[in-house]
This record gives C-alpha cells, sequence and structure tokens, in this order.
C-alpha cells in the first residue's frame, strides 16, 4: 500500500484562521501542505504543481467552491483530482450541489482533527487505488494490442500476416454469402524475387519486400480491404463487395505503385527494375463453396500472368 503521509494536500480558504488549523492538522499527520487564499490562486497553483488532493471551502469571495471545482472538473489535466469540500453549511441541498459539480466528500466546521486525517487519507488511498487500476488496465490494453500484433501482423512487413489473411476470407466470405455480394480476391508474387536475393542480398530483399507492403497499402484504400504478406515475396489482396473491373482496377493501381517505386533489379528478365505479377479472382460467395476454391482460382491466374512474361495481371473465372 502506498504511505499516505507523503500525500501533497492543497488548502484552498479564504478564512486565515481555518487554514492554520487545518494545515497544523495536516502537517502533525505527515502531509505535505500548498494554502491559496481563493479560488483563483487555487487553479494556478493546481496547473503549476497538481496536488494529490484538494480541501475546498464552499463560501468563498469572487470564485467561491462550487465555481472553483467546476472549473478544475472541466480540465482534463486535473478533473481526477479528489476534491473535499470544507463547509459549515448544514443545508442538504448545498451538498447535493457539491458532489454535483464534482466533490467526492465533505467536511463540516467546527473541525474535528481525526475526522479530518480519516478523511483525507481515506480518499487519498482511494484516489491511489483508482490511478493503480487506470494504469494496470492501459498495460493489460496495451500488452493485447502487443499480443494481437504478434498473432496477426507480420513481422518485417508490418502488414496482416497468413494468419489474419485466412481469418479475414473466412469472415468476409460468410457475410458476403448472406448478402449476395462479391468477393474479389488477387495474389500478387515478387517478380524473380530469389534472383533478386541472390544478387543484391537478404537485407536488400527485405526492404524491397517492406517498400512493396507500402505501396500495396497505397493502392488498396478502402477500410474493409485487406493487404497481407501471404508468404514469402507473395502478397494477398481482399475486396469485399468487390466485382471483376473493380480488382482490376486495383490491380492497375497496385502495378503503377510498384512502377513508381523504381527498385533496382538487373537480374530480371522482363524490366530494369521491380515488378509484380498478379491473379484475380471474383465471384459471389455461396456455402456450397468453401474459400480455398477461391483461393485456388487467384492462384491459377497468378500462374497464367507468369505464363504470359510475367509483370501483368490475369483473370480466373473458373471455380
Amino acid at each position: 500500500m502506498k504511505a499516505l503521509n507523503n500525500g501533497l494536500i492543497l488548502i484552498v480558504d479564504d478564512n486565515p484562521t481555518n487554514l492554520s488549523v487545518l494545515s497544523r492538522t495536516l502537517k502533525s499527520a505527515g502531509f505535505n501542505i500548498r494554502v491559496a487564499i481563493d479560488g483563483e490562486s487555487a487553479i494556478e497553483l493546481v496547473n503549476c504543481e497538481p496536488p494529490d488532493l484538494i480541501l475546498l471551502d464552499v463560501q468563498m469571495e469572487a470564485l467561491d467552491g462550487f465555481e472553483t471545482c467546476s472549473i478544475l472538473k472541466a480540465n482534463p489535466a486535473t478533473q481526477k483530482i479528489p476534491i473535499i469540500f470544507i463547509t459549515a453549511l448544514a443545508d442538504p441541498q448545498a451538498k447535493i450541489k457539491g458532489f454535483a459539480v464534482g466533490a467526492v466528500d465533505y467536511i463540516t466546521k467546527p473541525f474535528y482533527e481525526a475526522e479530518v486525517i480519516a478523511r483525507v487519507s481515506v480518499h487519498l488511498q482511494l484516489s491511489f487505488l483508482t490511478r493503480t487500476v487506470t494504469e494496470q488496465a492501459i498495460a493489460l490494453q496495451k500488452a493485447n494490442q502487443e499480443l494481437q500484433n504478434l498473432i496477426y501482423i507480420d513481422s518485417l512487413t508490418q502488414i496482416a500476416n497468413r494468419r489474419q489473411f485466412d481469418t479475414c476470407i473466412e469472415r468476409e466470405w460468410r457475410r458476403l454469402a448472406r448478402e449476395q455480394a462479391p468477393l474479389a480476391l488477387i495474389l500478387c508474387d515478387v517478380d524473380y524475387f530469389k534472383k533478386y536475393n541472390d544478387c543484391y542480398g537478404h537485407i536488400a530483399g527485405d526492404i524491397c519486400l517492406q517498400s512493396i507492403a507500402k505501396a500495396l497499402m497505397r493502392a488498396v484504400t478502402r477500410p474493409a480491404d485487406l493487404v497481407a504478406r501471404y508468404g514469402g515475396e507473395e502478397f494477398g489482396i481482399i475486396l469485399p463487395n468487390t466485382n471483376t473491373e473493380g480488382a482490376i482496377r486495383v490491380a492497375e493501381r497496385i502495378q503503377a505503385e510498384i512502377e513508381q517505386l523504381q527498385i533496382l533489379h538487373s537480374q530480371s528478365e522482363v524490366s530494369a527494375y521491380v515488378t509484380v505479377s498478379l491473379g484475380i479472382s471474383s465471384q459471389l460467395p455461396h456455402r456450397e463453396m468453401s474459400t480455398e476454391k477461391s483461393i485456388a482460382a487467384a492462384d491459377r491466374a497468378l500462374y497464367c500472368a507468369k505464363q504470359q512474361g510475367r509483370n501483368t495481371y490475369c483473370i480466373c473465372d473458373r471455380f
């Protein structure tokens, strides 16, 4: 448990006697104390050095406690600081108003030292525990995201990996089968990539794949589309609600983006630069047919593109 006697308490009261009594009481319990004589100076102090807890008098001239509390709670940087109101008011409506503007508790005048210390200690501990839980939740969320990245993101290219590709195509296949809307698939293979690696080395090969992944992401723009590293130098693009004509337009954008990279490839038999071959399939999914057949069709189209000399795309409409 966090030690309570190192908490910084800001006491806000325009009555010097109250400031003196509260300061002496809390200092004797080991707390660090700062004081402000009005709401305006309190807000300045809080912004400069946020305290762990604020004791705030309700009845002050100019800016009263309710207004001061409202201003602090409206500021994201100070809204989580617990505020305990100090009041001589016995009116229940005043207390309700205080809770409504963000106070966590009330301490009534005249003060009882044991009660002041007890209430301050409890709310400091609650504030500490709340911050701890929040920090742990953020850390857990970050860890979960990192785990998701390990599971679904390709470490080299930082795009979706084969696992995410498989998950996505199965999900989209079922959805589009219900909606009777087309699903297009493009398989993309880097031409003569083994020769590229042999000539320029594996580090250059990795950089080449990273550049191609970024080019694919620029060419495939809709949020529902997925670009994935399918394996090695092969990429897969899932295009929901896309017919053959739409898939062709995407393939042509991919070719244009790859061409703009101007990555030298002296060992290529089709160009002085790195190029890709693409296989396209598009169909209306139905339950009697599996995603494997759609992938196989795109793979046949990719083989056809290679047979036709590479650096082109082909379409397979046979399933």
